[in-house]
């Protein structure tokens, strides 16, 4: 299915490798992951990887973002990687490019590239791209396997999610082969200080419940200066404080924000990606987000969610 693909790769001199803004270790480990591949077996090409800054991924090997000026978009491809809609490509000047791909495993919300491989089937799409190198014959060397890897353990919830299958064991299988360093990698994704600890325990507490158990956190713009924290380490950081908890199926993070509400949405079992669609966001069945303009909305949210528990019982 990436026959394609290939060919416009080929075609074109300079590839500008982008992903989604704010990127979790699915985005870097693809961005990344594709970017090395790349450059090992079109060593001629011009390859550069772009967005916004890696935040707690920086420990990656290749996550400082390449500065790249508008004219290197003049007849080049641009590929978008682990971004289910535009408006969460980080660097909109993707569209200035002559040709445009996007790998995708999200659940398609639309195209917006002129040729998009989406398989929402994948755990991540890290593993549409170790797919892929394998479908073409392209061997991975050691930091593009490490990067691929991040983003499958990531993605997988370290291999737990329902996502996981066979595929996407033997596809992981293939980059082990290339004798990564798990024990390293582990050490750097997992670590947490006593003050990460604490932390992730203060907004444990913070939790409160709908009439069915949809499990929630809303968080204020003051709260989050006072913890002296970003808003995105304060929402998609800390939703999974409520997973794994006995009764609850739908949990949320709600956190104030300069953008407005952010809304992180998980789930042991009902599609909650419905409800982010319908609040002008997406992403998974079993995980997703939206921004929402004022606490109305979450209220409206929440019952939506409360709503799915009593259908699905």
């Amino acid at each position: 299915m990436f026959e394609e693909i290939l060919k416009e790769i080929k075609a074109h001199d300079t590839i500008i490798i982008h992903r989604h803004t704010r990127p979790d270790g699915d985005a870097m480990g693809s961005q990344i992951g594709l970017k090395h591949l790349l450059m090992d077996h079109f060593p001629g090409k011009n390859i550069y990887a772009v967005g916004d800054e890696a935040g707690y991924l920086s420990f990656m090997e290749g996550s400082v973002m390449d500065t790249v000026p508008d004219s290197a978009y003049q007849g080049a491809l641009a590929m978008v990687l682990d971004c289910g809609a535009e408006k969460l490509v980080s660097d909109g000047r993707y569209t200035l490019a002559a040709k445009t791909v996007r790998i995708d495993h999200h659940i398609f919300c639309g195209q917006f590239c002129d040729v998009e491989v989406i398989d929402s089937t994948y755990e991540s799409c890290c593993g549409l791209i170790v797919q892929f190198a394998v479908e073409q014959g392209l061997k991975l060397n050691r930091l593009s396997a490490q990067s691929l890897y991040t983003g499958m353990v990531t993605d997988s919830g370290r291999f737990r999610y329902d996502g996981t299958t066979a595929r996407t064991l033997r596809l992981a299988a293939t980059l082990l082969e290339q004798g990564i360093d798990t024990g390293s990698l582990f050490r750097e994704l997992y670590a947490e200080s006593y003050e990460d600890k604490k932390l992730r325990a203060q907004f444990l507490l913070k939790a409160q419940f709908t009439p069915r158990r949809v499990a929630y956190i809303y968080t204020t713009a003051q709260e989050v200066e006072e913890l002296g924290i970003s808003p995105f380490t304060a929402s998609r950081g800390m939703v999974n404080v409520l997973g794994d908890m006995k009764g609850v199926d739908i949990w949320a993070n709600f956190t104030e924000s300069e953008e407005g509400i952010l809304c992180e949405l998980r789930s042991a079992g009902p599609n909650v990606q419905p409800i982010a669609v319908k609040y002008g966001g997406g992403g998974h069945a079993k995980a997703c987000g939206a921004t929402v303009p004022d606490r109305e909305t979450v209220v409206a949210m929440l019952h939506d969610l409360d709503k799915m528990i009593g259908e699905d019982q």
